[in-house]
């Protein structure tokens, strides 16, 4: 069932940038009302959470862009964007924190402790959530499902 790839590549566009809304709510709620850091490491300096985050859009981007234009189920989607999103979050943030600190080691067990049990863990789950509604609105469009309309633009009988 494959789809129009215009129409499938800005539907991962918006996904993408919702990804990444919800990345950064996620990030600034949790530290608000927790009081924590999502980086508390000091070792890892001020570019690890940006490069682990745009590492983990660039992904979902990229996989949902050719995902969407081969028609994906919605499930499919959700869980193909948690294993990805968790994967390249953690090279990013394994290739960030060796930059920033130069052992390999003591960065890849940063990147997969911050990937499984810190603020990590929010970046699969909105990936998959976004996958998911990323994958129902191509869906609904194939089905000929057009968009809400305003107000203004509805004909009046």
């Amino acid at each position: 069932m494959a789809t129009n790839s215009t129409s499938a590549w800005t539907v991962a566009g918006f996904a993408a940038a919702l990804h990444l809304a919800l990345i950064v709510a996620a990030f600034g709620l949790v530290s608000l009302f927790a009081d924590v850091e999502p980086i508390s490491d000091p070792a890892a300096g001020r570019l690890v959470g940006p490069i682990t985050v745009g590492v983990s859009v660039l992904a979902l981007l990229l996989l949902l862009g050719g995902a969407l234009t081969r028609g994906i189920r919605p499930w499919s989607a959700a869980g193909l964007a948690l294993v990805v999103t968790w994967a390249a979050g953690v090279v990013g943030a394994t290739i960030a924190y060796a930059v920033s600190t130069g052992t390999l080691l003591a960065a890849a067990i940063f990147a997969a402790s911050f990937m499984t049990i810190g603020f990590g863990v929010i970046i699969p789950i909105t990936g998959a959530l976004v996958a998911l509604l990323a994958a129902v609105t191509m869906r609904a469009q194939q089905g000929g499902v057009e968009r809400p309309r305003w107000p203004w633009e509805r004909d009046e009988e």
